[in-house]
């Protein structure tokens, strides 16, 4: 999820964890600890692009990261806050929980987390976007009321509770949607009598009320969106794989690696006479059929016989774009 759910969840936990002990101080180590594992992002700095996205929440997300450097940081703040009447046991407690739900939230997102790393295991639920208003907000909401009250007030525990328990009924809600919303792209598969081998589906950015489908189906992909206000048949639209196009490139251990960072959800598409590779499990940002543009592609080019992998920019109009062309249809088709 974003920086900021990550930090008020993380937050809301150093609540339940220290709150009554030590008020808001809890609140402000629980946020610290909801960042923290994010901060493999800084990786991009050191190595290449796919050794940066291999490592994006890998061990940093892991039980093991938890276990390991929650002692560690416990410590650390133990030293800070010495005058608090909290042991370093306590804080460890509070660090850990922080880090540890951390990963467990990102597990519901299309990208999931490698919670069970070193083993080779990518938890993904594919149930939320990892930017959702409706999670975010009220929980912010809620633990905005408790940080105002004093930390022995039952009202500030009752707000923070209240909190929780909107954000992960929320949570709830998004997975009976997948559940509904699979059942509505298999059944207009069959009525289309389209057959296929694979599907995948996820919601789209910001919501959980218009749906997207991949569908592998042989030599291409489909792509189809559904709403819950929709009341015509879903109309999935063909993406060839084209994967011959990576000629020799093939071969290569990057794009080994960059196939399994997508789990085999890729198209092969030439642009400007470079090959790119669209990876499809985070879809679209362009509703636009004429001019289909993917959330992840990367350049691959071949120089003095290495392969270069970049990742292609993004840019504020197709954000702007996508935003509108989201809120039309989310509406119905």
């Amino acid at each position: 999820m974003d920086s900021l759910t990550q930090i008020v969840l993380g937050a809301s936990v150093g609540e339940v964890v220290l709150g009554k002990k030590v008020g808001n101080k809890a609140i402000l180590y629980g946020a610290i600890a909801g960042t923290i594992p994010d901060l493999d992002v800084l990786s991009r700095y050191f190595v290449d692009t796919v050794t940066a996205t291999e490592w994006h929440r890998g061990f940093s997300h892991s039980i093991l990261f938890s276990l390991l450097f929650a002692p560690v940081f416990g410590w650390m703040i133990s030293k800070i806050e010495k005058n608090s009447g909290v042991g370093w046991q306590e804080w460890s407690k509070l660090m850990f929980w922080g880090l540890f739900t951390h990963p467990i939230l990102d597990s519901f997102t299309t990208w999931g987390t490698q919670l069970f790393w070193p083993f080779d295991l990518r938890l993904a639920f594919q149930n939320i976007f990892v930017i959702d208003p409706l999670y975010t907000f009220p929980f912010l909401f809620f633990l905005i009321l408790s940080m105002r009250l004093h930390r022995l007030s039952p009202a500030r525990r009752k707000y923070n509770r209240i909190g929780l328990i909107v954000s992960s009924g929320y949570l709830a809600v998004t997975l009976l949607l997948k559940a509904v919303t699979y059942i509505q792209f298999t059944d207009n598969l069959e009525e289309q009598d389209i057959a296929f081998e694979q599907i995948e589906t996820r919601p789209t950015p910001f919501n959980s009320i218009l749906w997207t489908a991949n569908i592998d189906a042989g030599n291409e992909y489909l792509i189809g969106e559904y709403s819950l206000f929709d009341s015509k048949p879903i109309v999935f639209r063909a993406y060839p794989k084209n994967h011959r196009l990576l000629g020799e490139l093939a071969g290569e251990d990057k794009i080994h690696r960059l196939i399994k960072i997508a789990e085999g959800w890729y198209t092969i598409s030439r642009k400007e006479q470079a090959l790119l590779f669209n990876d499809l499990r985070f879809g679209l940002i362009s509703l636009n059929p004429i001019d289909p543009k993917f959330a992840f592609s990367y350049k691959l080019l071949k120089i003095n016989n290495e392969v270069i992998v970049e990742e292609t920019p993004k840019f504020k109009e197709d954000a702007q774009n996508v935003l509108i062309e989201l809120w039309a249809r989310i509406w119905g088709n």
